[in-house]
């Protein structure tokens, strides 16, 4: 048995999870929608470039959710994933993971996305077992801030390498498939790392490595 692990958002689903839920706040009335949307899309075009830093976005992105019980983030989130991620979940990724399944391998997901939004994506592709940024609690209700390590570059190997000790896991067969440069780092810790959709910098390194190259639809 190995372990397959998945980046989430442009890999397993055709959008980022964490400004499909900035566009759902703003319906919820809880930003201002033009202004709060503009950042999130120059934050986001940061990202793609590989230029980010995570600690900007999740502060920005968090605001609207402090003071908020996670039982009302949940209860909001299922029916958001329901209409506005499922028809966007890829079917090749549904395939990819089933064949995982049928190979008797471990599935995790691991994303640069909060677990209040990772969790329910991963549930509803059928995978019990998930990293992403957490999300601080204190006296019932979130804060807006975030705990530990954030899974975002080489956070996801800390992150993943705390799991496998957990875990009592290893590394040796691990596949991971990623579309995005930023997660170069952990493409290149696995034994069979795998690019979907990838970005230009992704593709050419990729290629030179002569790694496995998907487009999933």
């Amino acid at each position: 048995m190995a372990l397959a692990i998945f980046d989430l958002d442009e890999t397993l689903i055709h959008g980022d999870c964490a400004s499909l839920w900035s566009a759902q706040m703003a319906r919820l009335g809880w930003v201002d929608g033009d202004a709060f949307l503009q950042r999130d899309k120059e934050l986001m075009e940061a990202y793609s470039k590989g230029q980010l830093a995570m600690e900007d976005y999740m502060a920005f992105s968090l605001e609207p959710v402090a003071g908020r019980a996670p039982d009302e983030i949940e209860h909001l989130v299922e029916p958001w994933v329901e209409d506005f991620i499922e028809p966007i979940i890829f079917s090749d990724a549904c395939k990819c993971i089933a064949e995982h399944r049928r190979n008797g391998d471990r599935i995790l997901v691991i994303s640069a996305s909060g677990t209040h939004l990772v969790g329910p994506i991963a549930a509803r592709l059928g995978i019990d077992e998930y990293l992403g940024i957490e999300l601080e609690v204190l006296n019932g209700v979130y804060t807006g801030r975030t705990v530990g390590t954030l899974t975002y570059r080489e956070g996801k190997i800390v992150r993943l390498l705390e799991w496998l000790d957990q875990e009592e896991e290893n590394l040796e067969g691990a596949y991971f498939y990623s579309d995005s440069r930023n997660d170069l780092p952990l493409l290149q810790k696995v034994d069979y790392p795998h690019v979907v959709n990838p970005d230009a910098v992704l593709r050419e390194h990729a290629e030179k490595a002569g790694w496995p190259i998907h487009s999933w639809r």
